[in-house]
């Protein structure tokens, strides 16, 4: 590993790598270790008790942010006729069919954040799996991104849904917000988000089920966080 910056290690010495903290104080520490010139993201790293080995142990969904996520969402629309004129009119940045399907499969187009589409034309959807699935923008009806309710779920991606998925080892990433955000509304949105993963906790899922937390700012170091702390919290 290459030798870290000085605002890094001036960054990192604020934070004891063997204290676990509550949510309150890793988030000012978060806020405080932050030094980048740009609004950085907060990010939220949890460990579960569960063995996504296991179909019935796979820890998926979406939960929309009180104070959304900070980025402006470029949504693209798989959809005909009056779905079509529903996307655009809930804000869609592109609707279209076959056309867009084509362009992305042959021009390599991406200039979008999310893909939702109605479920008629997952036919057509389907076939850019292996360009739009590497990239985590494939539609899917777990987190309500293949839907006939359209505008709904346009309104829901530009208000700050997010989806989530335990990976192989059992940990959860996800953004919360920005620096910008400032202690109370990050402190909203990561609750929000915990409310969201305990409530997806597989019936198979045995012991303890939130292990561990950790949170960071895109250039910051990690804080760990004490996960009996955060059990006590979700109570």
């Amino acid at each position: 590993m290459g030798k870290r910056g000085k605002n890094y290690r001036a960054a990192r010495e604020k934070v004891n790598k063997t204290t676990r903290y509550t949510l309150e104080e890793a988030v000012d520490l978060v806020l405080s270790a932050s030094y980048a010139k740009f609004d950085e993201t907060v990010d939220v790293a949890l460990r579960l008790g569960v063995d996504p080995r296991h179909a019935d142990q796979m820890v998926r969904g979406a939960v929309v942010l009180p104070h959304g996520r900070g980025k402006q969402i470029k949504v693209l629309v798989f959809a005909r006729g009056e779905k079509e004129k529903e996307a655009r009119e809930a804000g869609a940045d592109y609707v279209g069919a076959e056309e867009i399907a084509e362009r992305i499969q042959k021009e390599g187009w991406l200039e979008f954040d999310k893909a939702i589409a109605t479920p008629d034309l997952m036919g057509v959807v389907g076939k850019l799996g292996r360009v739009l699935g590497p990239r985590g923008l494939m539609p899917n009806p777990k987190v309500g991104t293949v839907t006939f309710d359209v505008a709904k779920a346009v309104k829901e991606v530009k208000a700050g849904k997010v989806d989530f998925k335990v990976d192989k080892a059992g940990v959860l990433h996800a953004p919360v917000g920005k620096v910008s955000f400032g202690r109370d509304k990050l402190l909203e949105n990561i609750k929000a988000l915990l409310e969201a993963v305990v409530r997806l906790k597989p019936a198979s899922s045995k012991g303890v089920y939130l292990r561990g937390m950790a949170l960071s700012s895109t250039m910051g170091p990690g804080v760990k966080v004490d996960p009996v702390h955060i059990r006590n919290v979700m109570k």
